[in-house]
């Protein structure tokens, strides 16, 4: 019997209608507050208005690897189309070079906001199309980070002796996100070390959890063998009339990609009731969470979580 995943959990950093001095200065302190993992969404339009500036994921992650020491570096989630997959393998080997071994994590989805790859002239193929080019770049950055010299030849995208130099000092780990059960979850089933349950499914948590348990008994996977994470939003408060007062707030906020019924599915309330709610969802499976913090500067709640919760899961 193995022996159980312990539990981890990751911060968003600021990153839409935010400096880059904040989102800096939230990683420094997520970082030491002992956080996991620091994430970044992959989108050049903030979401959901194209208005809405934001910081590219990439440059961000390696600007913030610069300036942090120990927690893992991640997107929720890169789609294909977006870069060619050799760069990409390029872009995250050189992350990997900066922030040390084993930090980066790079996280893989179909892509949905359809406006930001037909106005920067990106292509936007119907889903089952990306979700093809998604595995194909799954398959190239494995094979640079690997091979001396790469060829592959796919659909969407090729490479011939391709050479990808310095390479990983560790392999990447590669996260799938997305609650496709058949296609997406196959991906993951194949290719992914973490599964990703997005925000928007996060009541259907252990339904997903089972179709991906499917999927990894259809290719002779080990389901133990794959990490199942959640995208939240966590609203934290030291007492019950703070938690509901902030509840409030949120739910007039969140919805759409990050999910609603925060209430009655979210992770919210006060510290013993945040870690109650953790604990059912690790009793569904899950052993990663992805957290957005409610609040103008987050890092008055993640002081709070990290205080206050996070050591009833570290053993």
């Amino acid at each position: 019997m193995p022996a159980p995943r312990p539990v981890r959990f990751g911060v968003t950093l600021p990153q839409i209608k935010r400096t880059w001095p904040e989102a800096r200065d939230a990683a420094i302190e997520f970082d030491r507050l002992g956080f996991d993992h620091l994430w970044v969404c992959d989108h050049v339009y903030g979401v959901p208005i194209p208005t809405l500036p934001i910081l590219e994921a990439w440059t961000q992650l390696a600007a913030v690897a610069a300036v942090t020491g120990r927690a893992g570096l991640g997107t929720l989630v890169t789609p294909p189309f977006f870069r060619n997959p050799a760069l990409l393998a390029k872009q995250v080997a050189t992350l990997d070079q900066i922030a040390g071994p084993g930090r980066a994590i790079v996280g893989l989805g179909a892509g949905w906001f359809e406006a930001e790859f037909r106005d920067t002239g990106c292509a936007f193929p119907p889903l089952r199309e990306r979700l093809r080019a998604l595995e194909e770049t799954v398959q190239i950055l494995q094979l640079l980070w690997t091979e001396e010299k790469a060829t592959f030849e796919g659909k969407h995208f090729s490479i011939h002796d391709a050479v990808c130099e310095p390479k990983p000092s560790v392999r990447p780990q590669i996260l799938v996100g997305g609650g496709g059960e058949k296609v997406l979850m196959g991906i993951a089933a194949r290719h992914a070390d973490v599964w990703n349950n997005m925000g928007v499914h996060q009541a259907q948590l252990a339904a997903k959890a089972l179709a991906l348990r499917r999927r990894c008994d259809e290719v002779q996977r080990d389901f133990d063998s794959i990490e199942i994470s959640q995208q939240c939003v966590v609203v934290i408060a030291e007492d019950e009339a703070g938690a509901n007062a902030a509840l409030a707030k949120a739910a007039k906020i969140y919805g759409g990609h990050m999910g609603g019924a925060l209430a009655e599915h979210g992770i919210w309330g006060t510290p013993a009731r945040v870690i109650d709610c953790i604990e059912r969802h690790v009793d569904l499976g899950c052993t990663t969470f992805v957290i957005e913090f409610f609040g103008r500067d987050t890092r008055l709640p993640a002081q709070l979580f990290a205080e206050s919760v996070i050591p009833a899961f570290r053993g």
